[in-house]
């Protein structure tokens, strides 16, 4: 038996289980791509597939809609492959593990993908309901979305022909978005010098921090939750014990706060115990720092195999200073919308790849000069430590429109169908709608979609009610259409 057969709507949550089943995670979408590709063109619908895997499906206007404008809903097919540290697993070709708790799917130990997989499972069942009324429906299904909006970039908008379009990737029911940040990835690489290690007893220990809460890099920026690679490279600054370093590494997404980042370390055996101690009581003052944010957080010490070289010393310090320097979190405030964030960072991922230590950085802002400003600050100082870096080219922020008919509509249908009024946001979040909106101007955007809590984490879960809710009100916006 199906594990969400008993959810409601009963189509929609078949489709997102399917979806489940099969790997999908940002450029490993030809499985999920393929699929879905088949089963549109199984229902007789016009489908086209391009070569980066993303998918038009064509729905003609039932009766008595004909005249109405065509349009356009869309969602991201790929998803954010996070999973805890302990667990199992493999992206490329396990399916996930989900379940159902109270109200809410989850998957075991690893992001669920209900970013966008609730979309692409909305527009399905969409697709297949002859008994729904709606306008002429273009359902476009965009691929790497979250390393980079790559399939939006390349998407041939000539085939096309709608003027209002819906974006399904939004994270709070009852909230409809009106504008979102642009964003951009700042790549740093430094050239790693190593040394054998000495002879004498040195004995190896990973320094772990874990327990973190992570979350979205652009929805969770400013929870102030701990970043792991920033304060696995504290804990390395304090610690006064004299150590060797031949590892550091952190995070797995450049989009995600990282949780997990961890060190090994090479310390002479008569000075394991002043290393403990020093570990155990930063680990106390980081405890207490981050208590309303992490409170789970920890930091563990612990022996492990022994390398054959290490760091040289002016590359550890140049790598352990460098963590340090490079900004993360919330860079500025926006002065014309309180409470939303304008520009940051996130200090996303830490590894080392054939002698060269990585660093990626994922920046927002809803302020372009900002933005590459920030990109240019944090490359500055990355040739300030002997680091080398690369720019991407970004994707465009998507600018509030004061006048949309769509919003509009949205909003009374939210109005008739609640009998309260509904929340216009602008997000710190990146949604594919500002690309669409280079592409064709004077599109009239909204995006929408249920309650979501800690995407891009093994914490990831979606609320069953309130999808049942969002695919209700979106087909009563349809037939509203008229």
């Amino acid at each position: 038996m199906a594990v969400l057969a008993n959810c409601k709507p009963v189509d929609v949550f078949h489709y997102f289980e399917e979806i489940c089943k099969i790997p999908h995670g940002s450029r490993n979408e030809k499985a999920i791509s393929d699929y879905i590709r088949d089963w549109a063109r199984g229902l007789g619908l016009e489908v086209i597939q391009d070569d980066v895997l993303n998918l038009i499906i064509k729905k003609p206007a039932t009766a008595g809609y004909e005249a109405s404008s065509t349009v356009i809903i869309q969602g991201h097919t790929d998803m954010v492959c996070e999973k805890n540290a302990d667990v199992e697993f493999d992206f490329t070709k396990d399916p996930l593990d989900i379940y159902v708790d109270g109200d809410y799917v989850k998957a075991r130990g690893t992001t669920l993908g209900a970013d966008n997989g609730i979309a692409v499972a909305m527009a399905m069942a969409i697709l297949a309901d002859k008994s729904l009324v709606h306008p002429a429906l273009e359902i476009v299904l965009t691929t790497v979305e979250e390393a980079g909006m790559d399939g939006a970039k390349g998407i041939d908008a000539s085939h096309l022909k709608g003027t209002r379009f819906i974006n399904i990737d939004s994270e709070e029911e009852g909230v409809f978005l009106s504008s979102c940040a642009g964003g951009a990835s700042v790549r740093i690489t430094m050239d790693l010098a190593y040394e054998a290690l000495p002879t004498g007893d040195y004995v190896a220990y990973k320094l772990f921090v874990g327990g973190l809460k992570g979350g979205h890099s652009g929805m969770d920026i400013d929870k102030e939750r701990g970043n792991s690679n920033r304060l696995l490279a504290r804990v390395l600054d304090v610690v006064k014990t004299p150590y060797l370093l031949s590892c550091i590494d952190g995070g797995s997404k450049d989009n995600a706060i990282p949780r997990e980042a961890f060190a090994i370390v090479h310390v002479k055996k008569d000075d394991v115990e002043k290393l403990k101690q020093e570990v155990g009581e930063y680990e106390k003052l980081l405890v207490a720092e981050l208590q309303h944010s992490d409170p789970g957080l920890f930091v563990k010490v612990e022996q492990t195999e022994a390398a054959s070289q290490a760091f040289t010393e002016d590359v550890k310090k140049r790598a352990v200073t460098l963590l340090l320097t490079v900004p993360f979190g919330v860079d500025h405030m926006s002065a014309s919308l309180p409470g939303l964030v304008e520009t940051s960072n996130n200090l996303g991922v830490v590894k080392i790849e054939d002698g060269v230590l990585k660093i990626n950085c994922a920046v927002r802002s809803s302020v372009e000069s900002r933005k590459w400003a920030l990109c240019r600050r944090i490359a500055a100082i990355a040739e300030a430590f002997g680091a080398t870096y690369m720019l991407t080219e970004g994707y465009s922020g998507w600018s509030y429109s004061p006048h949309s008919e769509l919003r509009e509509i949205f909003k009374d249908v939210y109005k008739k169908k609640y009998g309260k009024d509904a929340q216009i946001l602008a997000i710190h979040a990146g949604v594919e709608c500002g690309i669409f909106a280079d592409k064709m101007p004077g599109l009239d955007m909204i995006s929408f979609g249920p309650n979501m809590h800690d995407v891009h984490t093994p914490d990831e879960r979606v609320s069953i009610s309130s999808t049942a809710n969002c695919y209700a009100f979106l087909l009563d916006v349809l037939a509203a259409m008229k």
